[in-house]
């Protein structure tokens, strides 16, 4: 007797008889119907308080599930593949795995981006230059301009010579096109070009050129402090 507490599954019929107090199941099959090989399934399970017993019982008369005549579900088991039984077979001489070499044999095969021995791609093709080949000091820490940019600017009236020369006004002037990734970045004046009247500009750096240049035309140079660097250390010591 066994607790019916799961799933019972079979494909045949069964003869099923109920007690009058429908405390027990009998499942018993004819002599001309072969159960064997149908999967059963039972979980045990906590009998509820004022629930009436539930059992099943297969006759004796009858073939019966034993450990004999069970076999797994279908489709849990696969076979084998057989290679190396000859070409009627499928999977015949080479196993699947070409003709001879390297990766016919045991061991290990070849690493990964192996050609033989011959350059491989990744040596072969040209690199690219700066971020996109992988060198970040490559990438730009500010937005530049030049001396030479700055008279002409001047001459065709785009800048007041006589008012300070700022990112904004290159920007409002169209200078300088900073978006994107450039949009945030710093000023910076090269010293390329030539310059005849003194101007004032204020940027973040300066190359030693434009410095010269600057001064020497009679015109000014103002650093702009960077903004500084965030640090776990100083805002601590800014929260206090």
């Amino acid at each position: 007797r066994v607790l019916l507490g799961g799933i019972v599954r079979s494909g045949y019929p069964f003869a099923m008889a109920f007690s009058s107090t429908m405390s027990t199941l009998s499942l018993a099959a004819s002599k001309s119907v072969a159960i064997r090989g149908d999967a059963v399934r039972v979980n045990a399970a906590k009998p509820r308080a004022g629930a009436a017993g539930f059992t099943v019982s297969a006759n004796a008369d009858a073939d019966r599930l034993r450990l004999h005549n069970l076999s797994p579900l279908e489709g849990s088991r696969r076979t084998k593949k057989r290679v190396g039984r000859g070409y009627g077979a499928g999977q015949g001489g080479s196993c699947g795995l070409g003709m001879r070499g390297q990766k016919a044999k045991k061991g290990p095969g070849t690493r990964t981006g192996f050609e033989g021995g011959q350059t491989p791609m990744y040596r072969r093709f040209p690199k690219l230059r700066g971020i996109a080949g992988g060198n970040s000091n490559a990438v730009n820490k500010h937005v530049v301009v030049n001396i030479g940019d700055l008279a002409e600017a001047v001459a065709a009236n785009k800048l007041d010579g006589s008012a300070e020369i700022t990112l904004e006004s290159l920007k409002s002037a169209g200078l300088i096109k900073a978006t994107g990734f450039y949009r945030n970045l710093p000023l910076k004046v090269l010293g390329e070009g030539e310059l005849t009247s003194g101007l004032k500009v204020k940027a973040a750096a300066f190359s030693e050129s434009a410095k010269a240049k600057l001064e020497a035309a009679g015109g000014s140079c103002e650093v702009i402090p960077a903004r500084p660097k965030w640090s776990r250390e100083a805002a601590a010591a800014a929260a206090k």
